[in-house]
């Protein structure tokens, strides 16, 4: 039986609610794996920075299953909307580069990104660590305040643009982030 990863569509902000109630409804036997990745980032919580987690793709869950039309039989008998994302009334499984790319970020049971990080140097920014090291390619802007880089990929045939967490530190930022990581 060969699995293919399928988008399911459901309302933006409801991705872990509706994941748990698509685990209940859809029989264990129809899908391998279904989630919807995330990253990591730091926000700024009274003057300190706290690492969170937010939704690589909002309003999205990956279906890992040889068998969309069942899935997507058992979501219709849901009372939320959920749907298995099709074109021309054929479902559109990720393209392979999609799969290997999310894939590469992320592991099977923890499809957390984990946040990156790069140095400042000048008016160059250079990727140190994470998974965006290699994939510099990717980024189309960096949003320094907020640790985020968007990245625009390819999602179903559609250009979309998404974040992931990077820490963009000075030389001394480095410097003392590590200091206190060994302290710790």
């Amino acid at each position: 039986m060969v699995l293919v990863w399928y988008v399911i569509q459901v309302i933006n902000g409801r991705e872990d609610v509706m994941r748990e109630r698509i685990e209940r409804m859809v029989p264990a036997s129809a899908m391998q794996e279904l989630f919807y990745p995330q990253y990591q980032t730091e926000i700024k919580v009274h003057g300190e920075w706290v690492s969170t987690t937010k939704p690589l793709f909002p309003g999205y869950l990956i279906c890992d299953t040889a068998d969309p039309r069942t899935v997507q039989q058992y979501l219709l008998r849901m009372d939320d909307f959920a749907r298995v994302l099709s074109q021309d009334g054929q479902f559109v499984p990720l393209a392979k580069e999609e799969t290997q790319l999310i894939g590469s970020f992320t592991n099977r049971g923890d499809r957390v990104v984990p946040m990156s990080e790069a140095l400042k140097d000048g008016d160059q920014v250079v990727v140190t660590a994470g998974p965006l090291l290699g994939h510099e390619g990717l980024i189309k802007t960096i949003n320094r305040r907020k640790s985020t880089a968007y990245l625009e990929l390819d999602l179903c045939g559609r250009r979309v643009t998404t974040r992931v967490g990077l820490a963009v530190l000075s030389n001394e930022q480095r410097v003392m982030r590590n200091l206190k990581k060994a302290i710790a």
